[in-house]
């Protein structure tokens, strides 16, 4: 299985439960990784990778018949199926659903909202040119994000540990990689969010995470 990625954006760890940003969860059980290039310059946006993904985005999973998976859940989930072991989406139908629902959460109500802030405030000059961008709802779609973020906080009052309890799994991975890279470019966390705080602290803390 070839793992088509951008070298600015992904790299590889070795831990078994490494996964930053989300889409290296499991990487370390492919047997390569394709640097595709820099995203800024377009590579992947040129004929070769549109014939990987259609979107044009990045990353990209070759399997070994052929073909490709594109989509972060969908190419954790598969190679999590094809190396169960560590589990990070779960080892039982309870606990992959409890893993799918958190995951889900956490992406359409918050990801989303974050990168799309972005992608049509302060990163608009530079994707204006790639996809279509509404500079106008910049305010409200940061706005939506940190009030799902503080909807979070309030559900994380319980003392748990990770966003399913005592089990680290893609939700907290998927998360943690947005929150900390967004917090750098105009969206930070609010201070009164502290169990989110304390959230990041424990995860951010993991060896794993600073392989």
């Amino acid at each position: 299985m070839n793992l088509y990625q951008s070298r600015s954006r992904f790299h590889r760890r070795t831990a078994a439960d490494a996964l930053d940003p989300s889409t290296n969860v499991l990487v370390s059980r492919l047997d390569r990784l394709a640097d595709l290039g820099e995203e800024r310059a377009g590579e992947n946006r040129q004929e070769a990778h549109l014939k990987r993904n259609p979107h044009g985005q990045l990353p990209a999973l070759e399997l070994d018949n052929g073909s490709y998976l594109s989509e972060i859940t969908a190419i954790c989930e598969y190679l999590e199926d094809k190396h169960p072991k560590p589990p990070l989406i779960g080892s039982t139908p309870e606990e992959k659903a409890e893993c799918r629902m958190w995951t889900r959460r956490v992406d359409l109500n918050i990801c989303e909202h974050l990168a799309n802030g972005y992608r049509f405030g302060e990163g608009n000059d530079f994707f204006k040119s790639r996809i279509l961008t509404a500079p106008e709802a910049s305010p409200g779609l940061k706005a939506i994000a940190q009030n799902r973020l503080s909807w979070l906080d309030g559900q994380m009052v319980d003392g748990r540990e990770y966003l399913c309890g005592k089990r680290f799994t893609l939700a907290d991975i998927l998360l943690y990689c947005f929150v900390t890279f967004f917090a750098k470019v105009g969206q930070p966390i609010e201070a009164t969010n502290k169990n989110i705080g304390a959230w990041i602290e424990r995860v951010g803390g993991r060896p794993s995470m600073k392989a």
